[in-house]
């Protein structure tokens, strides 16, 4: 605790305490709402909607509508809201973060806030880490909101889905998806509430951007979005961008190439790795070696187009490992999520790193792309007028959810006390040896039947353990992004007795581990009481992480996966020296005193210091990605200011908000106005009139003696009107009848040369990095010189929108 804390209070509970007469209020509403007919729920939500357009605020109705979620869900669930998960809804429609410990019931509470905002006709979005969860949510939570008069719908991948009550007389709501019908997708953005993951909602947004046509459009406004697990969307994903892209016609034989011969190349000899910084240079001696095997130098004028291929083979040979980073499945490289351990199938790697990955594993190349659109996850859900999340680890992160999202953290307190015993880390000398140890701790709590889930921080080290466990004898579970399609399943069942369960990160997403197994799979409610109060006497779910991960939210979420609604538990993580985090960042006095001591490979010791070094290391490492993060964010937002002018001015068009002919005249006097202020410059017998004519027919094509015309003029004003009066009887009948073909003109140009420029504007990033070494500001160098390219942008498209109307217009003349 510290000293302001002591002094002042702590500032989280004080807060709290500020609700308590918004929660004795939905309370003491109970007993009205329990006299309700069914037919009175959804009345109720037309009262709600009805006293909103009187002038009454979503604040004011928050108690009654909150108090009647409660009810509902009593009636279709038969559960009822606590107080601590009212007060959860509460920080949510607030627009702020509850953390809330794994088992409070985040799916339930982010019902009342939904419902809540739902009021207001102007949509809510619900956001999910993954498309199962979507799913699973809306189908779970339909009932609830049907019962209330509000529509509910999810978007997944391949289908969206619309809840819709089967004929089904089942009381009990399972997880089969037998409530959801398949509708288009924007039939799903139009219900009142959408569950979707944060992938869906921002390519869709992306391509609400590229579409020719209003019926085409997917989504509605961006009005308040909850999004579920938010610090592993908006802090863990937030490094790789949203990408649409086409394929480009860049031949694929130089990955190839560079990717025999960087095989050829040594460390320390060739080349230098930097753990740290992640990265891998060339040394001179490398860089003679490939020029001699090219047989020219790659770093004149000709050769710096290879420089990019070898550097990205370079990095796909050192930096990134098989079953780490990513899989080799069915001939194709698919992407590990570093975070959640689960695949990411569709995304790759930028910037010519997947194709180098390609090469180096032998699979077919696939092409390389050109962006067509692309936003940051963090620019996506900026855009919303009310941002709020939930996840069981927010707090350590909570300087930076002010800084860039300018959300709060709430930490709210869980229904009952939290027993779980967080075990002291052991420390081993060795990898080898922690990995001794710890089948060993496996092996004597397995025989006693304490279920034990064990996380890894890779697909290797998971199957590594695997290998170790059916060695000596012991049944297992294994999940990683390979079987994640039994996740459920398999995390429904790791809390029975004498499971044994090794998990990548992603292990529990979603899904809640009960003691003693899931009730379903029991004959009945009696024989999964003892099986539930067997597994509590013998200590609960015990955690192991068998490495400590750079993120300590992460190691905490393994953690949280024990100790739900009051149940007991414990924890415990096996490091070694060896392990990356220490290898790289503890201090080499601790190796040295390790190395002194002779400690045998596989006997713990623990020790403060130690302990101390991997909190450091931890510290350092997230330090280090918020830099990186808040790093993309800054480029982003230049690119994202450009992004909303773009898309603004397109949507207008496509809406037909600006009259194309009218936006095609405005655009054309500009252009002349430019055209003469550029070549009458000093007096008027100094003016070029003969490259005025030569442009203004480039232009517009119009009659060759313009020139001769422009001569009786000696104010620019004049000559201004008297061209753009030949451009408008040229143009103005032909226009007006071809609104349509004009519109799909506008946006065909506007497209293309957005492309181009996103393509150039990364071109600029790489580049202005270089320009540090001359003491400039690469941030500061990337927003002027995007500006300028920006404004070219502009007048390029302005450019073409005229000379390609130019053309439509004479072959209809």
């Amino acid at each position: 605790m510290s000293i302001l804390t002591k002094i002042f209070g702590d500032p989280n509970q004080k807060f709290l305490k500020k609700l308590d007469p918004i929660i004795e209020k939905i309370n003491s509403l109970e007993s009205h709402f329990e006299k309700f007919s069914l037919e009175d729920f959804p009345k109720q939500t037309k009262e709600f909607k009805k006293r909103l357009q009187e002038g009454k605020t979503l604040d004011d109705l928050l108690p009654e509508a909150f108090a009647l979620v409660r009810e509902a869900t009593k009636r279709t669930l038969k559960m009822r809201h606590f107080d601590v998960q009212l007060i959860g809804g509460i920080v949510l429609h607030q627009g702020k973060i509850a953390e809330m410990k794994t088992g409070e019931g985040k799916t339930l509470v982010a019902t009342l806030p939904a419902y809540l905002n739902s009021l207001t006709g102007k949509g809510v979005h619900l956001v999910t880490v993954n498309d199962y969860l979507a799913k699973r949510d809306t189908n779970w939570m339909g009932p609830i909101y049907n019962l209330l008069g509000v529509s509910v719908a999810c978007i997944n991948h391949e289908k969206s889905y619309l809840f819709k009550p089967s004929s089904s007389d089942r009381d009990e709501i399972t997880i089969e998806m037998e409530n959801l019908i398949p509708v288009s997708r924007p039939e799903a953005y139009q219900a009142d509430i959408v569950y979707g993951t944060n992938n869906e909602f921002g390519f869709d947004y992306l391509k609400n951007n590229l579409i020719h046509r209003p019926e085409e459009m997917i989504q509605r406004d961006y009005n308040f979005a909850i999004i579920d697990e938010i610090d592993s969307i908006l802090i863990d994903e937030a490094r790789t961008p949203l990408i649409i892209s086409s394929p480009d016609s860049e031949s694929t034989r130089l990955y190839k190439t560079f990717s025999q011969i960087v095989r050829r190349l040594t460390e320390n000899d060739d080349y230098n790795v930097d753990e740290k910084m992640r990265a891998v240079t060339l040394t001179e001696q490398g860089i003679k070696r490939v020029e001699k095997t090219l047989g020219f130098n790659i770093y004149n004028e000709d050769g710096i187009k290879y420089v990019h291929h070898l550097e990205k083979a370079l990095q796909a040979k050192v930096l990134f490992k098989k079953d780490r980073d990513y899989i080799v499945k069915n001939g194709e490289v698919i992407i590990v999520d570093e975070f959640t351990g689960r695949l990411m199938p569709g995304r790759r790697f930028s910037e010519g790193l997947h194709q180098a990955i390609e090469a180096k594993e032998n699979v077919e190349i696939k092409k390389e792309s050109k962006t067509l659109a692309s936003i940051t996850l963090q620019n996506y859900f900026r855009m919303y007028k009310k941002l709020s999340g939930m996840t069981g680890t927010a707090y350590t992160s909570a300087e930076e959810f002010s800084k860039v999202y300018n959300l709060d953290v709430v930490v709210i307190p869980t229904n009952k006390p939290m027993i779980r015993v967080d075990l002291p880390d052991s420390i081993y000398r060795t990898e080898k040896g922690k990995f001794q140890a710890l089948v060993r701790e496996i092996k004597k709590r397995h025989e006693k039947g304490q279920p034990l889930l064990v996380g890894t921080i890779s697909i290797e080290k998971n199957e590594y353990l695997s290998a170790l466990l059916k060695r000596e004898g012991i049944t297992h579970e294994v999940l990683n992004a390979k079987n994640h399609e039994r996740e459920a399943q398999i995390i429904a069942q790791a809390g029975r007795k004498k499971a044994v369960t090794i998990a990548t990160n992603m292990a529990g997403r979603g899904i809640d581990i009960v003691l003693g197994g899931h009730p379903s799979s029991f004959g009945s409610k009696e024989e999964w009481e003892n099986a539930h109060q067997e597994v509590v006497k013998l200590g609960g779910l015990f955690i192991i992480g068998s490495e400590r991960h750079e993120s300590r939210r992460i190691d905490d979420q393994l953690r949280g996966r024990s100790g739900r609604q009051g149940d007991p538990g414990a924890s415990q993580f096996f490091v070694s020296l060896e392990d990356k985090l220490m290898r790289v960042f503890a201090p080499d006095k601790i190796k040295r005193m390790m190395l002194v001591l002779k400690i045998p490979e596989d006997m713990p010791i623990e020790n403060k210091m130690i302990s101390r070094a991997i909190e450091n290391a931890q510290g350092k490492v997230e330090g280090f990605n918020f830099d990186v993060r808040k790093h993309l964010l800054e480029y982003d937002d230049v690119v994202n200011k450009q992004r909303k002018n773009i898309y603004a001015w397109r949507k207008k068009i496509l809406q037909q908000e600006i009259d194309p002919s009218s936006e095609y005249l405005r655009l054309s006097q500009e252009l002349v106005q430019e055209i003469i202020d550029l070549h009458c410059q000093g007096p008027a017998d100094k003016w070029n009139l003969e490259e005025i004519a030569e442009a203004i027919n480039s232009f517009f094509n119009l009659s060759k003696n313009i020139h001769s015309e422009l001569i009786e003029y000696s104010e620019t004003d004049l000559i201004q009107k008297y061209i753009f009066g030949l451009v408008e009887a040229k143009f103005k009948q032909e226009i007006t009848n071809s609104k349509e073909e004009l519109k799909n003109i506008f946006l065909s140009v506007i497209d293309y040369f957005w492309m181009e420029h996103l393509e150039e504007m990364d071109y600029l990033k790489e580049s202005v990095r270089l320009r540090a070494y001359g003491q400039k500001d690469p941030l500061a160098e990337y927003r002027y010189e995007g500006q300028t390219m920006f404004k070219k942008l502009l007048q390029e498209i302005r450019n073409s929108i005229i000379k390609t109307t130019t053309n439509y217009v004479d072959q209809k003349l």
